[in-house]
């Protein structure tokens, strides 16, 4: 093969995986038709890098045209992807993260998947000695977790757990606060969702945790459907912490949102990595584990931390309360307000 030639099929190689990866790009856009195509949404970034890298060799032959199309096109899709440059209407609506208030008490929720068969569980109950979470979110609970986090049950006498059907998809609630007078914790969906009503120094709070399957052709849409009754009856004030799979901007996530009448917060990044690639590469990861608010619950910071022994990155929440009640918080509540530890390290 000769270099003209060379360069000849490289064009066209380049021309093709540029034109094809449009295709799952601009599909994606169009979740709210059908699941099949809110599949693609999730791979929004990768698909528009891709596509823009396939489109630079064009920009120098008689392709150019095309290529610069290519390159709008990847540039708007990225920007729906972000808070800070986004389109109307196309990306993620996120609540606006809200200082701390110096008269109400900050609480903390830690969100975490703890993977099912970690082989490092000492990262997670450390993680969690050293935050001191109020109230903690989990899925994933197997039955190897459940004997895994008997040494913090002291700690959060106050808890639920909720089997999955395959005894490795469970989630659970653990709170050192105590849940409201007279409310019972419940489990939906099959052990996919919980809720418990939490007593916050004299405000009562809904505190939940989802885990959704995959994404299409997997169960995702189909749950989502059968949970909805279930996330509208969270109160009026409440606070949602979940590994969603599935990224902020997509139709899973929004049908979420306004089933439970909840606000996206902020993303923190990149929360799942899968474990064949360092950490380094977490920009090739996806943004699938979400924190979600309503009502009098004003979240202050959403902070990615730590390993923990998980292909998950856990989440750290600050929040507080509209109007919080100046009354005196027990020795508890004074721990989380004025000795509340350095943020965990982000990534």
């Amino acid at each position: 093969m000769t270099t003209m030639a060379f360069y000849k099929f490289g064009r066209i190689a380049c021309f093709l995986a540029m034109m094809l990866l449009s295709v799952p790009l601009v599909a994606g856009f169009f979740g709210a038709w059908h699941p099949a195509l809110d599949s693609f949404a999730h791979f929004r970034v990768h698909l528009a890098v891709l596509m823009m890298l396939a489109a630079l060799p064009l920009l120098f032959g008689s392709l150019r045209w095309q290529a610069i199309a290519a390159l709008a096109l990847g540039a708007a899709a990225l920007s729906t992807t972000s808070s800070a440059l986004p389109l109307p209407g196309l990306g993620p609506v996120h609540a606006a993260i809200q200082p701390r208030a110096s008269d109400r008490p900050v609480y903390k929720m830690l969100q975490l998947n703890l993977r099912f068969n970690s082989t490092e569980p000492g990262k997670a109950l450390s993680l969690i000695g050293r935050t001191q979470p109020d109230v903690i979110t989990l899925e994933e609970v197997s039955a190897q977790w459940n004997k895994s986090l008997e040494p913090l049950l002291a700690r959060y006498p106050h808890r639920i757990l909720c089997p999955y059907p395959n005894h490795i998809f469970g989630v659970a609630i653990l709170s050192r606060r105590p849940f409201a007078e007279g409310s019972e914790p419940q489990c939906f969906g099959g052990g996919a969702l919980a809720i418990a009503k939490v007593d916050f120094g004299g405000r009562t709070g809904d505190v939940a945790v989802l885990h959704l399957g995959w994404p299409w052709p997997f169960e995702q849409s189909q749950q989502i459907g059968e949970l909805s009754s279930d996330l509208a009856s969270l109160g009026d004030s409440a606070i949602l912490g979940g590994d969603f799979n599935a990224t902020p901007w997509s139709a899973a996530v929004r049908r979420v949102a306004e089933a439970g009448g909840l606000t996206l917060m902020p993303s923190a990044g990149r929360t799942w990595l899968t474990f064949m690639l360092p950490d380094f590469m977490r920009f090739a990861g996806l943004t699938i584990d979400h924190v979600m608010a309503k009502g009098d619950v004003t979240v202050h910071s959403v902070t990615m931390g730590e390993d923990a022994g998980s292909d998950h990155r856990p989440l750290l929440v600050e929040f507080s309360f509209k109007d919080s009640a100046t009354q005196p918080e027990d020795s508890e509540s004074q721990t989380v307000v004025l000795e509340a530890p350095p943020a965990p390290r982000g990534s």
